[in-house]
């Protein structure tokens, strides 16, 4: 049996291959691509920022795009630090406070649990004294291999340490010049595409556009308003790190769960610390369970939309699995890569529901 391809299905098939090869390459440079796959997602969420100032006119002068990228990242900048700032000060403060609270708090639960315990004939205690002597056996025994093993990661942490402190320097940089040329690097990219395929590609793309940025416009609101709401109910429940954790909880709230979890365990440990009754968990569990309420019927529906596609399921897949083969890149990929995948999933799904195949 023959095959005889025509020399369109020839170049079909070499182009195909060598983009495959391609993907495949970069695959393999995941931790090389961080910094510049993180500048380009910041990218397109700035890009119209700099537009527009960019286009500011006041009679003949108008501002340098080279000029409207400095300042939209010194924003940038700005609001990173202003929320570092915010965060930091309570850290300091409520360290030193954990300490001193976690012999009360593991003596209140030994109190609860050396009972129960006691009934089934374990004895243990779960108070300050009984850890350190835990401790201390097990370093007695195992001091060799657990020192071995803290020079380890010590070597393995500081090699990690200089990796993210140089993917810092780099990614502002490659921020910058991707802001600047945007526009010239999006026709290099429709340029690329074969012609046949331009109409197709563009109207995929503006359609993952829209997606996009409907998507996070309306998920930048439901950040505002519920960090807006969180920090000013700890703030009413008499919380004295109500606008650190309320900010937290807001911004992280885009990881569907994930964000409101790690609110609400932050939230439960200040109570635990700041108050001595059980007033400060309640108001916990009501201020959340009501926010989880707001955000689940009227935030998000009214404005991400169950319209845009992605729904919280997916994006906690995208997440994990995007995770799981291409590391913490493939986090950072999780939302744009499955928005496109959305749309190409629509377009199969048409392309299949008109076929003949599937009408005969």
């Amino acid at each position: 049996m023959s095959f005889n391809f025509t020399l369109k299905q020839k170049q079909t098939t070499l182009w195909l291959v060598l983009w495959l090869l391609l993907l495949a390459f970069l695959m393999l440079l995941g931790p090389v691509l961080t910094p510049f796959i993180t500048a380009t997602i910041l990218a397109y969420a700035l890009n119209p920022g700099v537009d527009y100032l960019a286009s500011i006119r006041v009679g003949k002068f108008h501002l340098p795009r080279a000029v409207a990228v400095i300042i939209t990242m010194l924003i940038l900048l700005a609001a990173l630090m202003a929320l570092i700032l915010v965060v930091l000060p309570v850290l300091q403060q409520e360290l030193p406070l954990l300490q001193d609270q976690i012999p009360n708090f593991l003596n209140k639960i030994n109190a609860i649990i050396s009972p129960k315990l006691q009934e089934f004939g374990i004895t243990a205690n779960l108070d300050g004294t009984g850890i350190k002597q835990i401790l201390s056996r097990q370093l007695s025994t195992s001091g060799e291999e657990i020192w071995s093993a803290v020079l380890s990661s010590a070597k393995v942490g500081s090699i990690a340490v200089l990796g993210w402190l140089a993917t810092l320097v780099l990614i502002p940089v490659v921020l910058f010049y991707l802001l600047l040329d945007w526009h010239t690097l999006l026709q290099h990219f429709i340029n690329a595409v074969p012609r046949a395929w331009v109409s197709r590609v563009t109207n995929m793309a503006q359609e993952v556009n829209q997606l996009l940025a409907q998507y996070l416009r309306g998920q930048l609101l439901v950040m505002l308003i519920l960090a807006l709401y969180y920090s000013i109910a700890l703030t009413i429940a008499d919380f004295d790190v109500a606008l650190p954790i309320g900010l937290i909880t807001g911004l992280l709230v885009f990881i569907p769960y994930v964000g409101f979890g790690l609110g609400l365990i932050m939230a439960l440990i200040a109570a635990v610390l700041q108050f001595s009754s059980m007033e400060g968990v309640i108001a916990v569990a009501i201020i959340y369970s009501i926010g989880q309420i707001i955000e689940s019927f009227f935030l998000t529906p009214y404005l991400v939309g169950e319209r845009i596609g992605l729904h919280p399921l997916i994006v906690i897949f995208a997440l994990l699995a995007f995770g799981q083969l291409f590391g913490f890149v493939g986090v950072l990929l999780a939302l744009p890569a499955s928005a496109i995948l959305s749309v190409a999933f629509q377009h199969v799904r048409a392309h299949y529901l008109n076929s003949s195949f599937y009408n005969n």
